[in-house]
Parts: structure tokens; sequence; C-alpha cells
């Protein structure tokens, strides 16, 4: 299969480990913060780049504290920067932790979030199977232009992770993405919310009606529910997770992993088995990115395990 397409965010994210949420007007004590890359668009590519999986990664640098932040750690990572905006502000994700591993993100959007099409002049569409794209991206004001560049280049197969603000993105701006029939990866109550159903299951038959490709919806320690594009259904089981450091980046990590997985040529059913244990993986250890010396040990590695 061609390379993929990743555009979106890379921004800085502020991790904030916390007993519990405030309330109001309450004193509490972080016990730990750390800061590191992070962005939607940046934790799928990083799973790409595990597996060595050819793509290009169309990010926006911007600057400031945390645009040079995010230049630095991309170069000294060998990443190219597709675009470097030092005179827009890059943004932050303070991503308070408790003590059960749940996180809230505060996000602060700058430039990273930003999409202009003539970006992508020294990449040509026909180059790439699969591009993915993030609802963050499109509810901003240039999401616009990211849905008009895709809209020129039907030959690249959308896939659309819409997240937790789909339902804040322009209602006519998703339904002109849906109509590019993307396959959609969302999590339980993401595709609840969006299709106003009462299960997964209604949920993903709801969406797979209006796009008419694949559907998958995370379930968490329920594993992962599917609709393929031909209509076959099917649960994919869950990878036990033995301790939870935090769930930052779990989904980013689950979409990334089906991405390089279908790019490298693999099943759809064997990819999302590899990306539950993947995030299985993510979610013992603290930020959003899988170490790259857990990778080897995930046993979907094996070909064993994909036959």
């Amino acid at each position: 299969m061609k390379p993929a397409l990743i555009i979106g965010s890379t921004c800085v994210d502020v991790i904030i480990n916390i007993p519990h949420l405030p309330k109001t007007e309450e004193n509490i004590r972080p016990t730990s913060q750390t800061m590191s890359l992070g962005g939607c668009a940046y934790n799928v590519s990083h799973m790409l780049r595990l597996l060595h999986v050819p793509h290009t990664f169309i990010s926006p640098v911007g600057g400031g504290l945390y645009g040079d932040y995010v230049a630095k750690e991309l170069t000294g990572s060998g990443i190219p920067i597709a675009v470097r905006l030092p005179g827009q502000e890059n943004g932050c994700c303070y991503c308070l932790v408790e003590a059960t591993g749940e996180r809230t993100f505060l996000s602060y959007h700058g430039a990273e979030y930003t999409f202009q099409k003539e970006w992508m002049e020294p990449y040509p569409a026909e180059n790439y199977g699969l591009a993915y794209i993030c609802g963050l991206e499109a509810e901003e004001p240039t999401g616009e232009n990211l849905v008009r560049y895709l809209e020129e280049y039907p030959s690249l197969q959308i896939f659309y992770g819409p997240g937790p603000r789909v339902m804040k993105i322009d209602p006519e701006r998703n339904r002109r993405i849906l109509a590019l029939r993307p396959i959609l990866h969302v999590n339980e109550q993401e595709a609840m919310t969006w299709s106003g159903a009462d299960t997964y299951h209604e949920a993903a038959s709801l969406l797979h009606s209006i796009t008419g490709n694949t559907v998958i919806v995370t379930l968490g320690e329920q594993g992962s529910y599917c609709i393929e594009k031909d209509g076959t259904s099917y649960l994919v089981p869950p990878v036990p997770v033995s301790s939870v450091a935090d769930t930052i980046g779990a989904g980013d990590c689950h979409a990334g992993s089906v991405i390089a997985c279908l790019t490298m040529g693999l099943s759809l059913r064997q990819a999302i088995s590899y990306a539950n244990c993947a995030a299985s993986a993510v979610v013992g250890v603290r930020g959003a990115c899988l170490p790259p010396e857990l990778l080897p040990k995930l046993p979907q590695l094996s070909d064993q395990s994909f036959s």
C-alpha cells in the first residue's frame, strides 16, 4: 500500500498528576508534573515511526516557548518539520491525571491546529493511501481549508478521528467529511453522542449507514467493535492491562496502530487486534507515546499472531 499521510497537531503535553480534580476554591498539591510532545496527529505518527511504516507528517510548528520546545524535540528525534510558523504562537495541552489514571484535558490551541492548502504542494496526494485527520483541526476556522483540500483529492482514503468535541464541529463541515466516506475511529462515548444511539452497536450501524465505510469503536476494557465496509461486524477481544499509569493517548495509539498495520497490508481484523495490544501497553506508561523498548514485547508482532 502507498505511504500514509498524517495531518494535524504537535503540541506540548504538560502532564500534571493530582489525587483528584479540584473543586472550586480547593487547594490541592500535584504529585508531579512533566512535559512531553503530544497532539493527536503526533501520537498517531509516533506509532508509524515505531513500526517503520512509510508516511509523511504534516504538522505546523509555531513559535514561542512551546513552539521552540516542539521544534527542538522534533529535530532531535530526526522528524522533519514540514511547516514552521515562528510568528504564530504554538499551544499546549494541560493533562490533569487523577490517581485512577483518568485524564482531563485543558487545551490551549495555537498554530499547530491550523491548516493551509498550499502546505501540501510538495506532497502530491496521489502518492498516498490513507490520510489521517482529527476533529480538533476540523473544528478550527482553518478546518474549512482542510475539508476543501480533501474534497479536491477523492483518491485519498480518509481515516477520521472526530474526537470528544465532535459536537462542537460545524455540522455542515462534518457532513462534508462524512460525504467523503472516511474510515471512522471513535470511542464508545463519542459514537453514541454523535449518533444519538443508546448502544455502541446501534451507533456504529448508524454511522456505517451514512459513510458506507468501516467504523471502528474502541471500548476500553471490552476491546473494540468494528463494522467493515461490506457490513461484516465483529468484536475484537481486549488485551488485559496489568496496571494503569494514565490513559493519555490511548485512542491515538490505537488509531496509529490500525493505520500502520493497514499500510503494511494486514487485514482490518489483524490491525485492530494489534491496536488493542498497543493501546493496552501505552496506558501502562506515563504519557501518550509507547516507548520503543515495549514494542517488541507485543505478541501481535509475530507472524503467528497475524495469521
